[in-house]
């Protein structure tokens, strides 16, 4: 194949951004996606298939169970999974990745969340370290971010932030039901409730419509397109220089090097099964946490034995997701308008600052639970089947109220993928093995998470409520995966350095929520955004033409 300057994997929330950077600059890309082109007319209202139920299928990808993982789970050993199966950890694989699908709340980080170690220390067994960039570093390109792929909402609620040269592009979503509840109870417990920003549009932004206000939201593509994510902004401005061209149902298999040890090129799976090799200046990896860290590992030589970039026994460690706790609360009047998305209102006060607590996190409300996803709102010894059951479902389906957020997850050097050494995928390729737990602190602040959740519901009148404060027996990696690829100015306890450019081979980046330090109390898409302007920034002013300057 005839080389080219940039070889992008993954078409994701940052593969997207990078291949727009760069091609708009001038330099030429090949964009690889595993996953096929969906639109919303592929991925009808299925309440069965789309909502985060795998069993039937994954609307968005993987396309077939060619590509299994291994869990390790301590109570029951390894397990052999199926994309179809509970405890995947799957991402979507698909063109925009999960942007295509997800919930679309776009957070910035606090400028506490890039100092956890100076602020708090590290808990007894676990890896937290500072950033190696800080919030200001990150500041003006939040903002790009936040501008070019098009964000509503409204931060003034809440002075818990770091400061913003701009307001968001758009105004908020009009409140709806959840929201005029939850805001007057908020403010009796003295917290500062605001506006979730998310990454959709409340008006016409950059010639496209804005939100109709549907239930069919998180877990859905928009059928209006007024969800923003990679797949309709930044990927369409990359093809429209002629400099990009986006190659889909293209599987990665390794990185490939020369005899000094930098990378020449990418070798990949075709659609059609062939393999392929694709020459080029640069190589950045945006497959997410587990694809990433499997894509370097299975990239050996003489070289690299152990994987490319993974001198130091780093790459793969430090896995993360989101541990989600909150309650439930009931009410004896109708909390339920049926005006999407439903998440709507968030408070921040939690997110650092309580004594005792490695941080903490936001709490929201949710967005619309569809029916079937009742059976695990309701109340306490209710029936799972029959007539009690279905009374459950008429009494509290249009009178209840969920409040939850993800908890600053406390990492370990233990949580990590690693090659799986008998399992291989469709290709041939060893697929990635899931191990470790979470942090026992996670869980403590949780707890307390979940408490204050309940607080909340009981203060806008929830006369009953049910709390969930789960301890799962595995790490949670699924659509918040982040670690794995760490950040850091050590190149023996990190992977890439501030501008995520590996630290043994100059001409090979990853840039994706794997290069997280920690992955912060919020949804870690803004972030991922965010990093992938400032590495793509780095990168650029770095690019010399004719090659990469180290």
């Amino acid at each position: 194949m005839k080389k080219v300057n940039a070889v992008v994997v993954g078409a994701g929330a940052a593969g997207g951004i990078v291949a727009k950077e760069l091609s708009t600059a001038g330099l030429s890309v090949v964009l690889l996606e595993r996953g096929r082109w969906y639109t919303a007319n592929d991925c009808r209202k299925d309440d069965l298939r789309n909502q985060r139920t795998t069993v039937l299928g994954n609307a968005f990808g993987p396309d077939d169970e060619g590509n299994p993982r291994v869990v390790w789970d301590p109570q029951t050993g390894p397990r052999t999974l199926l994309p179809s199966e509970g405890g995947y950890q799957n991402n979507a694989a698909c063109v925009g990745g999960g942007t295509l699908s997800y919930g679309a709340m776009a957070w910035r980080y606090m400028p506490q969340d890039f100092r956890m170690r100076s602020i708090y220390g590290a808990p007894a067994g676990s890896s937290l370290e500072d950033w190696p960039i800080t919030y200001d570093d990150l500041e003006p390109w939040y903002e790009k971010a936040e501008y070019e792929i098009g964000i509503s909402g409204d931060y003034s609620g809440s002075p818990f932030f770091g400061p913003r040269k701009r307001p968001l592009p758009m105004p908020p979503l009009a409140p709806n039901r959840e929201f005029q509840i939850l805001e007057p109870a908020a403010k009796r417990l003295g917290l500062h409730p605001f506006h979730i920003p998310m990454a959709r549009n409340s008006v016409p932004y950059n010639g496209r419509g804005p939100c109709m206000r549907c239930r069919w939201c998180v877990g859905f593509a928009c059928e209006v397109d007024a969800k923003n994510g990679s797949q309709n902004t930044v990927i369409p401005t990359a093809l429209a220089t002629g400099n990009c061209e986006l190659r889909t149902e293209c599987m990665a298999k390794e990185i490939l090097t020369d005899d000094r040890g930098r990378a020449r090129g990418v070798a990949y799976f075709d659609a059609d099964g062939r393999l392929q090799e694709q020459p080029c200046d640069i190589v950045i990896v945006s497959a997410c946490a587990i694809e990433s860290a499997r894509l370097l590992l299975n990239s050996k030589s003489r070289l690299f034995p152990n994987g490319i970039g993974n001198r130091h026994d780093q790459v793969g460690r430090h896995l993360q997701g989101h541990h989600y706790t909150g309650a439930v609360g009931f009410f004896d009047f109708d909390t339920y308008d049926d005006v999407g998305p439903g998440a709507s209102i968030a408070v921040a006060d939690y997110n650092h600052g309580t004594p005792g607590l490695c941080g903490g996190g936001a709490l929201c409300n949710e967005f619309i639970r569809l029916p079937i996803q009742m059976i695990d709102r309701l109340p306490v010894n209710t029936p799972r089947w029959g007539l009690a059951h279905k009374k459950a479902m008429r009494s509290f389906y249009k009178r209840n109220i969920a409040v939850m957020g993800p908890t600053q997850p406390i990492p370990m050097a233990d949580a990590r993928i690693t090659l799986d050494p008998a399992v291989r995928d469709k290709w041939g390729m060893q697929v990635a093995r899931i191990s470790g737990n979470v942090h026992p602190h996670t869980f403590e602040i949780g707890i307390v998470q979940a408490q204050r959740s309940e607080a909340w519901l009981k203060e806008a009148g929830a006369v009953s409520t049910v709390v969930n404060a789960g301890r799962p027996t595995t790490v949670s990696a699924g659509q918040h995966q982040a670690g794995t690829c760490r950040m850091g100015n050590d190149p023996q306890g990190s992977v890439v350095n501030r501008n995520c450019q590996v630290h043994d081979v100059d001409n090979l980046f990853v840039i994706d929520g794997s290069v997280h330090v920690t992955n912060g109390g919020f949804n870690p898409a803004l972030t991922i955004m965010a990093i992938a302007y400032f590495a793509s920034d780095s990168l650029v002013r770095n690019w010399n033409a004719t090659g990469f300057r180290s």
